[in-house]
């Protein structure tokens, strides 16, 4: 296919990506997203030596990087704290860094403008109403009330993918790991130059975003997969920190603002079948959500989008290209899912503790092979 009308379902990291790399191979791009675009998450993501490579292949790297915070390391602490290891990252492209903190919201603004800038037209609050495919084409009514005939079609609508449903209906939905996530974000100190992680049954990591915040994240046994309301949550997070390294502690005085933490119970989900049906296909969460252990959610979703444009341009029938796309896709993502719930089971007790050190060297020198 070296033209058609394309609609992509989820405007997210996926979904803008997508929108991004196939507007720029020619496609004629329609994303739908059922929020208003306005409710992006506030706290940070961090992005490997992989996803900078990725974005830069787009044309992206400048704008991207100005956006966000470039470190080169790694710094793995014990649960008391104590430095274990300032682990170096490597670079995948001569002159740029190899790994990136950002605020969600910039990504999404970088996305989103590169989308645009492609031609591709973006409808908020709308999602899929009725799809009807046919051996020629997908005709597709929105609920704003457009409706279209595509050539193809791409789910990029995330963990709880309505087009995973339509496609897949007799896949269980996500399973809950019996862990949840707390972001929060707070002033950057001078010196902050790297990634630091924890070890420990609570997970917690520092993330440098910008010149002048980081995130601090922590992994927590929930077990009974509770629904919190936003009031206490600053203390509720204080407390899953009270006995973590005493560094972490005293970052832990200032999370005091219950609307800016950020909680979500940690589910996963790995399609071992198809990956699409005749002319549409699903990428990122919808096919392969992980946890955050590994930091390449974000990452396997991005590159995700670049492999289907380019499978798409290159071949005669989207069946073709869909096939070469999950290929290309479906080990990289198959470790990735895995070896992040290794690491949260092993913070669970539900298997052996697993040395982050190790796990991100190994990451990395996987996630530099080409995509």
């Amino acid at each position: 296919m070296k033209s058609g009308r394309i609609l992509v379902v989820g405007g997210g990291i996926g979904g803008l990506t997508a929108a991004a790399a196939l507007g720029q191979k020619g496609f004629e791009v329609t994303v739908a997203e059922r929020s208003d675009g306005t409710g992006v998450e506030g706290v940070g993501i961090s992005q490997q030596a992989n996803v900078v490579r990725a974005l830069a292949s787009l044309g992206l790297a400048e704008e991207y990087l100005s956006a966000g915070f470039a470190y080169e390391a790694v710094e793995i602490y014990a649960p008391d704290g104590a430095l274990i290891a300032r682990v170096p990252s490597r670079s995948l492209i001569e002159g740029y860094p190899a790994s990136l903190g950002i605020p969600r919201p910039a990504l999404h603004k970088v996305l989103h403008a590169a989308a645009s800038a492609t031609g591709a037209v973006i409808r908020n609050s709308a999602q899929v109403a009725e799809m009807v495919p046919s051996a020629e084409e997908v005709g597709v009514i929105l609920t704003d009330g457009s409706s279209g005939h595509y050539d193809a079609v791409v789910g990029a609508d995330g963990i709880y993918s309505q087009m995973r449903h339509a496609l897949f209906p007799e896949v269980p939905p996500p399973q809950f790991t019996g862990q949840a996530v707390w972001r929060y974000n707070l002033p950057r100190p001078p010196d902050f130059d790297a990634l630091h992680v924890y070890n420990g049954p609570t997970g917690v990591g520092l993330v440098p975003m910008s010149q002048t915040q980081i995130y601090i994240y922590a992994t927590t046994p929930e077990p009974a997969n509770p629904a919190y309301s936003v009031e206490g949550l600053a203390a509720r997070m204080r407390e899953r920190l009270s006995g973590c390294a005493p560094q972490i502690q005293e970052i832990a005085a200032r999370i005091v603002d219950d609307a800016a933490v950020v909680y979500r119970p940690l589910e996963a989900i790995f399609l071992d079948g198809p990956w699409y049906k005749g002319r549409v296909a699903l990428l990122g969460d919808a096919v392969h959500a992980t946890t955050p252990h590994l930091g390449q959610g974000g990452g396997m979703a991005i590159e995700d989008a670049i492999v289907i444009a380019e499978e798409l341009s290159r071949h005669d029938t989207p069946q073709q290209a869909f096939a070469a796309y999950r290929q290309r896709r479906v080990e990289r993502c198959r470790y990735v899912v895995e070896k992040s719930l290794e690491i949260c089971r092993g913070q669970l007790g539900q298997g052996p503790l697993i040395d982050n050190a190790r796990a991100s060297a190994e990451m990395n020198i996987l996630l530099a092979q080409p995509i």
